[in-house]
């Protein structure tokens, strides 16, 4: 599933691809992709004269912004979208296509058809579902570590679980978990409380650190992610953990494992993270 890093990429890609132009018509191939308004002739409708003014992001969503309209669409497993010559064939599974004044089309295909799109009036999708409940942007200004801990900081949760809660935190998914977690040399299955004020400083930045670096790298490339040019993300030749277990730890040399936590495979070095248990007499850790 594409994580922060990769919506990211796709949005500045589409940015430079789709800002200004107007849509004609509408056509929808595959009608649970749309999921408000339920009509999708009512879906196509309302973007019909409508310009794209900007293509943002709220955690793993993307928002197109049009002049009265907010298109919200989530990638889920495999979705993807290209712009494209009026001329050029369909590609299998093009489920979308928003057909443009000027001739050309930007399509959304999805293999596993998993995707959605959800049209609100411009600025209500974020009092919506689902963006309504999303957590705290970690490449904004207003993630703080301040932010992070008021959040966080007392929970028993595991952390990883725990990060991986879109509620809390948007964006990082299992990959940039355990990048950031190695990063930190915290445990993925350290409970929240557990974490001193220094391990919530260094997890901190190791999220901003390891989300920072795999925008610039273009995101990751695992299965099928491109942006909306064609393009893989490169962010993958710079994995510590994730996908190596078995391998050298590239810190100390130990060999890196994986294990199951809350349901998701994780990676990380037992050495350098290793597993600390917050005593019962709340002393340090």
């Amino acid at each position: 599933m594409p994580e922060l890093p990769e919506v990211e990429t796709v949005r500045r890609t589409l940015q430079q691809l789709v800002v200004g132009k107007t849509v004609e018509r509408v056509t929808v191939r595959l009608p649970r992709i749309v999921q408000h308004p339920d009509d999708i002739e009512i879906f196509a409708a309302l973007l019909v004269g409508e310009t794209i003014r900007s293509v943002e992001r709220r955690g793993k969503f993307l928002r197109f912004i049009f002049d009265h309209y907010t298109l919200v669409s989530h990638l889920r497993m495999e979705g993807r979208y290209g712009v494209y010559r009026s001329d050029e064939p369909l590609e299998p599974h093009t489920h979308v296509v928003f057909h443009f004044t000027d001739g050309s089309e930007l399509r959304y295909k999805d293999v596993r058809q998993f995707g959605t799109m959800h049209i609100f009036a411009k600025d209500q999708d974020l009092q919506e579902a689902p963006l309504r409940k999303l957590g705290l942007e970690p490449l904004d200004e207003a993630f703080t570590l301040k932010a992070m801990t008021d959040r966080l900081a007392k929970r028993t949760t595991k952390i990883k679980p725990l990060l991986l809660n879109q509620e809390y935190i948007v964006g990082i998914g299992n990959i940039y978990v355990d990048e950031s977690l190695f990063r930190a040399g915290i445990h993925p299955e350290r409970e929240a409380n557990s974490l001193s004020a220094s391990e919530w400083a260094k997890l901190h930045e190791a999220i901003v650190s390891t989300l920072r670096d795999a925008v610039a790298a273009g995101g990751s490339s695992i299965k099928s992610f491109v942006n909306g040019q064609g393009e893989i993300g490169m962010f993958q030749h710079q994995f510590n953990m994730y996908g190596r277990q078995g391998e050298p730890c590239p810190t100390c040399g130990q060999h890196i494992e994986k294990k199951v936590v809350a349901g998701r495979g994780t990676h990380y070095c037992p050495k350098c993270q290793p597993l600390k248990r917050k005593r019962s007499s709340g002393g340090k850790t």
